[in-house]
């Protein structure tokens, strides 16, 4: 497993009233890291990081399709983030130029 490395920065940007753009290069090929933000199993490995563990990851890359990850955190709370996915990559072949998705936390106590 070969390992893969991201710039320490990433670059937020404000197109609009309503969009936030965060852009982060990676040293890998782009396959991969589509790979790894589009694979339920690969997302679980990375998202909750050290705040938790991942409880739910979902995703569906139709046209249309939603996309939802639950993470339980420490302390017990447990945050949910969710969109939806603008067109199919894997129908196409081929990783999209750019990955997108409204992430709105929804956070439940136990």
């Amino acid at each position: 497993m070969s390992q893969v490395t991201s710039s320490s920065k990433a670059r937020v940007t404000t197109p609009s009233d309503t969009e936030i753009l965060i852009e982060r290069e990676f040293d890998a090929p782009k396959h991969l890291v589509y790979k790894a933000y589009t694979t339920p199993e690969l997302v679980s490995r990375w998202w909750p990081g050290r705040r938790g563990v991942m409880r739910s990851c979902e995703i569906d890359l139709r046209p249309g399709g939603k996309w939802r990850y639950v993470m339980g955190a420490h302390g017990g709370a447990e945050v949910a983030f969710h969109g939806s996915s603008a067109r199919s990559s894997r129908t196409s072949g081929s990783p999209p130029r750019r990955s997108s998705g409204a992430r709105l936390p929804a956070p439940r106590r136990r």
